[in-house]
C-alpha cells in the first residue's frame, strides 16, 4: 500500500510539475485574461476577442492626435470582417481626456460616428495602470508615451508589436502586421 501511495505521489508531483512548466510556457507568450469596463456598461473581456487579433488604442479627446479616431474607424472597416478587432482605450494619463465617460461618448458620437468597441476612461500608464497595460510593461517593456499609442495582439492573445503615437492607423507598419495576424 505505501509504495502505490509513493508512486501515486511521484505521479502527481510529475502532473504537476509538467503542468506548471506548460502554464508557465503559455503565460510567458499569451496575455492572460485582461477585462475592461465597457463605456456603454457592462464587461469588454480580451478573451470575448479570443481568436482575433485585436489593436488596443490609448486615445483622448483634446490631443493633437485625435485625428486618428478616423483612421483606427477606416482600420476596423477594412479588417473588421476578417476579424480585427479595434479596442480603444480613454484615457486621461496625459491630461486631455474630457471629464467624463458620458462626455466621451458623445463627443466621439458627434465628431467621428465610431461603432470600435470602447472602454471607460482607464489608467494606462504608472503604479495604476490597468492590469492590461502593467503586464505590457511588466512583460514587454512597453508603456504609452503619449496618447494614441497602438499594441496589437494576436488571436492567441501574445504580444505582436507596438506603435507610437505618430505611426498612422492605416500605416503599412501596421496593416502589414495586421494581415499577417489575420493570417494572410
Amino acid at each position: 500500500m505505501d509504495g502505490t501511495v509513493d508512486m501515486l505521489n511521484t505521479l502527481w508531483g510529475a502532473v504537476a510539475g509538467i503542468a506548471a512548466f506548460a502554464m508557465m510556457a503559455v503565460g510567458a507568450a499569451a496575455t492572460p485574461a485582461f477585462t475592461f469596463k465597457n463605456i456603454d456598461g457592462g464587461e469588454l473581456a480580451l478573451s470575448d476577442f479570443e481568436g482575433k487579433p485585436v489593436l488596443v488604442v490609448n486615445t483622448a479627446s483634446r490631443c493633437g492626435f485625435t485625428y486618428q479616431y478616423d483612421g483606427l474607424q477606416a482600420l476596423y472597416d477594412a479588417y473588421r470582417d476578417k476579424g480585427l478587432v479595434v479596442l480603444t482605450v480613454p484615457s486621461d494619463a496625459f491630461n486631455q481626456e474630457l471629464s467624463s465617460n458620458e462626455e466621451v461618448i458623445e463627443f466621439c458620437e458627434v465628431n467621428f460616428n465610431l461603432d470600435m468597441p470602447m472602454t471607460q476612461k482607464t489608467a494606462v500608464k504608472g503604479r495604476d495602470a490597468h492590469p492590461f497595460y502593467a503586464w505590457l510593461r511588466d512583460n514587454h517593456g512597453f508603456e504609452p508615451s503619449w496618447n494614441f499609442n497602438k499594441v496589437l495582439i494576436s488571436g492567441d492573445g501574445t504580444y505582436v508589436d507596438s506603435w507610437g503615437s505618430s505611426t498612422k492607423p492605416m500605416s503599412p507598419l501596421i496593416t502589414k502586421k495586421v494581415e499577417a495576424a489575420l493570417g494572410g
